[in-house]
């Protein structure tokens, strides 16, 4: 495939899972992850609390509460849960991994990670690159 073309197509899934990231029910940041293989979407996933808790996911300080799932980790377990295999796959994501992440990411054996909005903290970016995962930035925005 053509880099314009995988261009275009890396920025369609980043648009859409932007707009799944409007699921998510956290105010202080909601990030959307799509995992596709063989131009297939075979999970999703955005911010948010485990099921069966309540949706709320910051504190009264307005802090995020630390059994918050990300996208990617919601994304990883879905596909864990059907008969889905990531190996190979690209994962979506709005926002830069975390180191956490980019464990889940790196285990689940997916071979390429794009992501819109960097994070503050790189760690999860660099042990991505470290265990040789391509790891594209791709700005849905002009900088």
């Amino acid at each position: 495939m053509s880099e314009n073309k995988q261009l275009i197509l890396d920025k369609r899934y980043l648009r859409m899972a932007e707009i799944w990231a409007e699921n998510s029910y956290c105010e202080r940041r909601k990030v959307g992850a799509l995992i596709v293989k063989d131009k297939r979407i075979i999970s999703d996933g955005y911010n948010g609390t485990p099921a069966g808790f309540e949706n709320i996911c910051e504190d009264d300080e307005g802090l995020t509460k630390q059994y918050v799932l990300h996208a990617e980790a919601n994304a990883l377990t879905k596909v864990a849960s059907s008969t889905n295999d990531c190996s190979g796959a690209t994962i979506y994501i709005t926002a830069s991994p975390c180191i956490e992440c980019a464990k889940l990411i790196i285990q689940s054996k997916i071979r390429r990670v794009v992501y819109s909005e960097e994070y503050r903290l790189r760690d999860g970016v660099n042990l991505l690159e470290r265990a040789g995962v391509q790891v594209d930035f791709v700005p849905l925005r002009e900088l």
